[in-house]
């Protein structure tokens, strides 16, 4: 479709390629053009919102009779024809479907759902090394891959640099795998880091600050799964970047109805069943499309809340990175645990040769660490020698060699 409208250059991210044929309709017609996403309501109706936001006055009122027609669901991007309100209406009126996730919406209606798809260990692996000097990247390619469909866990403590490696996970997706669709979610985040992560990150970013009301927060992480889920609905690969679940958790604790039980440390168990939902929709789908979720959980915050949430999602992920304290109080970055990370069935992402080698990495580590009073030289071993390479290949090749002096 955008071909046939002229468009030369098509965009990567599909809510870019929504606006731009969006502006060529404009163009050929005298019409009224607008998008947002699909937000149902209990009487079939709904309203095409802005991402991450309720209720405001530029939403559009799309029909009973539209939604049965495309087969629309919660989380959809809808474009499309509008009209102004008629005398005594509030919104706009969606007088013409368009586009659905971008493509015609006629094939809306033959996807199957998420929840059919069938879910299977994680076998491609996504590449994240950019340059040789991006050592968080080149260390998660190789001692964490990150496969799609992976449920992955990063584990950290204050100021360990988790939401920088976020952005270097996203940058590495960005530019190693075009064909990935990168949504990320922050919750009861600081501002300027929700500013940040827009300018820098390129992808759909649905975001809600900490001084924002708790429901705003859960609705936003709500919003972020829909829409992931309708785009693997479409065929598509998504990434999906959650910082954090630890925060999630206690938003839900503070809005969930009580059960009338409390976990350790003023938990509701009803609260941790939508973060556990979040975070467990990951799949690799056998049919087309994956789903991989890459949440962050904050730990040694000196809250027993924020320990009871990690307690309860170690054991759910396939991958887990953990972000070592001594390691970032020292300034070695990237502080990442070689030692306690790592992926599940890892031999379906790395080769025979690559799993030996790091297999290899680890048992030196581990001697290191026994031989040194130090628990951090084994890891400052490591990036140094890392840091003399190129390449990952350069590097694993090099450790069965002695290092020269």
């Amino acid at each position: 479709m955008a071909i046939d409208m002229g468009i030369k250059r098509v965009p990567t991210q599909r809510t870019e390629l929504v606006l731009e044929v969006l502006a060529r309709v404009a163009e050929s017609a005298d019409q009224l053009v607008g998008a947002g996403i699909l937000d149902l309501l209990g009487d079939g109706y709904g309203f095409l919102r802005t991402p991450g936001k309720r209720n405001g006055t530029e939403d559009i009122y799309i029909s009973q009779s539209q939604v049965r027609r495309f087969g629309l669901r919660q989380g959809d991007m809808v474009a499309g024809q509008v009209r102004p309100p008629n005398e005594g209406e509030k919104y706009l009126g969606l007088i013409r479907v368009e586009l659905v996730n971008g493509y015609d919406p006629e094939s809306a209606m033959k996807r199957p759902k998420f929840d059919q798809f069938t879910s299977v260990y994680p076998n491609e692996q996504i590449n994240l090394s950019t340059t040789p000097k991006m050592m968080s990247t080149r260390l998660v390619d190789m001692v964490a891959p990150i496969g799609k469909g992976q449920r992955a866990l990063i584990v950290a403590p204050p100021k360990a640099g988790k939401t920088v490696l976020l952005k270097q996970i996203a940058a590495g997706i960005t530019e190693n795998h075009s064909d990935i669709y990168i949504i990320v979610a922050l919750i009861g985040e600081r501002p300027e880091e929700v500013t940040d992560m827009r300018r820098t990150i390129k992808g759909e970013v649905f975001s809600s600050t900490f001084d924002e009301p708790i429901e705003d927060q859960c609705l936003t992480a709500e919003v972020a799964l829909d829409r992931a889920r309708r785009l693997v609905e479409s065929g598509e690969n998504v990434v999906v970047l959650l910082d954090s679940i630890t925060r999630l958790a206690r938003a839900y604790n503070l809005s969930v109805p009580s059960s009338g039980k409390t976990l350790s440390g003023g938990m509701d168990p009803n609260a941790l069943y939508p973060p556990r939902q979040f975070f467990g929709a990951a799949k690799n789908c056998e049919e087309a499309g994956s789903l991989t979720i890459i949440a962050t959980a904050l730990i040694d915050t000196g809250s027993r809340l924020d320990d009871v949430v990690y307690e309860e999602f170690k054991g759910t992920g396939n991958m887990e990175l953990h972000l070592d304290r001594r390691m970032a109080e020292r300034r070695l970055w990237p502080a990442i645990d070689i030692e306690r990370s790592g992926t599940r069935h890892e031999e379906l992402l790395q080769d025979d040769a690559t799993l030996k080698q790091v297999w290899l990495l680890r048992r030196m580590m581990g001697i290191i660490g026994q031989d040194s009073n130090s628990p951090t030289e084994a890891a400052e071993r490591i990036l140094e020698r890392m840091a003399r390479t190129q390449s990952n290949e350069e590097f694993l090749g090099s450790i069965t060699k002695p290092e020269k002096v």
